[in-house]
């Protein structure tokens, strides 16, 4: 039986590309959250995210003729997606690590005491977030996004596959590793993954404040006390879970940045564009 997702996104396709500007809008307010979680998690900056998923959008908008209908259209845009998303440079933050410089990084500079500090439970989410979205890309980048899309995504791997232009079999292969490669780091240097490591994100806010990995006047992923203050909760369930679990546990409960008003201004003004174009 096929769902009343599936059929309402078949449905604003067609209408999309028979030229009604209301389906092209619910179209693209529907995938775009989605494609902005794929975007973050996979260049973990959310201002490079932004650029990214704009440029998706427009490809998906000034292709939708091009979509044949022999998938599912959500599958469809994450190739358009993930396609892009390989291809993409972009300037990073900082040189990129390999696990083993990661794993030295994490063993240095840590307090002695937890931080503690009114604004303590903001910036631990700050450097958890952004520690463990790093660790992401450390992977290289075609098991980064095997591993987003069935990890923390949760595509299902006839989907993934679908997505990624190769065979079900190849992309089980290749979300093992990537998974086996992240979930050993974690359990082996990670005190959120597993309590016996020594590294914890309230003995790392001083050195991630000096090197300027943390803005505290300007947070990047952290912007809710009230979120901060729910995730020791968040983790006690996550510790309940088999060890090979919690890892994708850890990233599927990070809240993904709010876009910018200037990200929802250019979507607007957008697709005003695509409709008088139309006309």
């Amino acid at each position: 039986m096929i769902s009343n997702d599936i059929t309402d996104m078949a449905s604003l396709v067609a209408r999309s590309r028979n030229g009604e500007r209301a389906a092209l809008d619910a179209l693209i307010q529907a995938i775009q959250p989605t494609i902005y979680k794929l975007a973050q998690r996979f260049l973990m900056i959310p201002a490079d995210a932004e650029d990214a998923t704009q440029e998706i959008l427009l490809k998906i908008i000034t292709r939708l003729s091009q979509f044949e209908g022999k998938s599912q259209f959500k599958t469809w845009a994450y190739a358009v997606a993930s396609n892009h998303l390989l291809d993409v440079k972009r300037k990073p933050m900082e040189p990129a690590l390999t696990f083993d410089d990661f794993a030295e990084d994490l063993a240095q500079g840590l307090s002695v005491a937890p931080f503690e500090g009114p604004d303590a439970a903001l910036l631990l989410e700050e450097v958890r977030i952004g520690c463990t979205l790093a660790m992401l890309q450390c992977l290289e980048t075609e098991a980064r996004l095997a591993y987003i899309l069935g990890e923390i995504l949760e595509l299902d791997h006839q989907e993934a596959a679908e997505v990624l232009s190769i065979s079900t079999s190849a992309y089980r292969k290749r979300l093992s590793r990537a998974r086996a490669i992240i979930t050993d780091f974690m359990l082996g240097n990670c005190g959120l993954a597993n309590s016996k490591n020594r590294c914890r994100c309230s003995k790392r806010v001083v050195r991630a404040t000096e090197l300027r990995r943390v803005d505290p006047a300007k947070l990047v992923f952290s912007t809710s006390v009230q979120r901060a203050k729910q995730f020791p909760e968040v983790l006690a369930e996550i510790r309940q879970l088999e060890h090979n679990q919690r890892a994708a546990a850890l990233y599927r409960a990070q809240r993904q940045p709010d876009v910018s008003q200037e990200f929802v201004r250019w979507l607007k003004t957008t697709l005003w564009q695509q409709e008088s174009q139309r006309v």
